[in-house]
């Protein structure tokens, strides 16, 4: 068992991340590869100065822009919109591993009789017309239809949207392309290759598949606890018993390696093949510092908890909240410097005059503004106007 300082746990999940130090990702490959490292990335619709997913990769991909992740998901076909931590991206490789869920979703069809002719003729359509969108399909399927699913907490009465979401649930759909919010649909057999969809499920049993989605979750944050978490969300039926039998197991099989760091109650856990960099960082590695802005759904910010106990930061996206129960503001992000989280930051975009706004920054309590941390956050916040197409910065 390794015996870390906050510092230390604190600098290996940086360096995991690639938020520290030179940039680890550069490029579409390297935007590629850090989400086949986090498994997943999580999407949000909300775009105020990028999409969450977006912003994710811009604060680690160097020479990241939209259009890098727009081509990776709807041309290389090398990603895929699919429900994992919520509403997510993964690696398309990763496709079968989910067909358990695309078997509730079919289970679920069957509460809705008329759904499986209904699913036929939007089908059809789609075969004979290309990739479509809601309100695309024929008029016999408009109106209403009272309809719920299994999978991604969707439901409604408008029967166009009702078919194509189960058929997606189903895995018998992909989203093809985007335009803005507006999702395209189109069979998945045509995009993603017959040696990735025609694989059965590698493990149908339980306990391994539960295994194979903590191994995977770790590996998105960098250090995990075995505690009730954020972490875990989407992760259906993973009771504590099973969680903690499947930390356990992993453990025995030398698939994940154990840190006991000093001041915190329960010990962390990295994956195997990274106990190299917890061996580096006890040798005294320390990159230099970097500032980057972290998106609000960030797989390095998914255990609220974790966060708070080594980083001493507490955040809380306040999109959702009513105005006059907001601290910050409606779409504030944490902004990174180092080792340690220098305060928060608003900005707007105004995309048809392509100016970046900054309304507000927020820095933590005793936080020192050092001339290299003022250059580092005044050249942050030039790369973010850069990613949001922005030719002038308003502050």
């Amino acid at each position: 068992m390794f015996e870390f300082t906050k510092e230390q746990a604190k600098r290996f999940i940086l360096i995991k991340q690639g938020l520290i130090g030179r940039h680890r990702f550069t490029g579409k490959p390297g935007a590629l590869d850090y989400v086949r490292q986090a498994g997943c990335i999580q999407f949000d619709p909300v775009d105020v100065c990028g999409k969450n997913s977006e912003l994710v990769l811009q604060s680690r991909v160097k020479g990241f822009t939209k259009a890098m992740l727009y081509s990776l998901l709807y041309e290389d076909r090398a990603l895929v919109d699919c429900f994992d931590k919520q509403l997510a991206i993964i690696p398309t490789e990763d496709w079968p591993y989910f067909e358990r869920y695309r078997q509730i979703a079919r289970d679920n069809a069957e509460k809705y009789p008329e759904m499986h002719g209904f699913m036929a003729r939007a089908k059809a359509y789609i075969n004979e017309n290309g990739a479509c969108n809601s309100s695309e399909l024929p008029p016999e399927l408009e109106g209403e239809f009272q309809w719920h699913s299994a999978v991604h907490w969707s439901s409604g009465k408008n029967k166009a949207r009702a078919v194509l979401e189960q058929m997606y649930s189903e895995g018998e759909l992909i989203v093809h392309h985007k335009k803005g919010t507006r999702k395209y649909y189109d069979i998945a057999r045509k995009h993603i290759p017959a040696h990735i969809i025609n694989t059965a499920d590698p493990l149908p049993g339980d306990l391994e598949h539960f295994k194979w989605r903590i191994e995977r979750r770790i590996g998105a944050i960098g250090l995990l606890w075995n505690r009730p978490s954020d972490a875990w969300l989407g992760i259906w039926g993973l009771e504590t018993a099973m969680r903690v039998e499947c930390f356990r197991s992993l453990l025995e099989e030398g698939r994940i390696f154990e840190i006991k760091v000093e001041g915190l109650n329960s010990n962390l856990y990295g994956r195997i093949e990274d106990k190299p960099l917890a061996e580096s960082i006890l040798t005294g590695l320390t990159p230099p510092p970097r500032c980057e802005f972290i998106a609000a759904l960030d797989c390095f910010i998914w255990d609220r908890k974790l966060i708070r106990a080594l980083f001493n930061f507490d955040y809380a996206w306040e999109i959702y909240y009513p105005p006059e129960k907001r601290k910050y503001g409606y779409y504030v992000l944490p902004m990174l410097y180092g080792e340690g989280f220098a305060g928060r930051i608003e900005t707007a975009v105004d995309r048809k005059a392509k100016i970046l706004t900054v309304k507000n920054i927020w820095y933590e309590e005793g936080f020192k503004q050092s001339k290299a941390f003022k250059k580092a956050e005044d050249d942050c916040i030039k790369r973010f106007a850069v990613f949001n197409g922005c030719t002038e910065i308003s502050r």
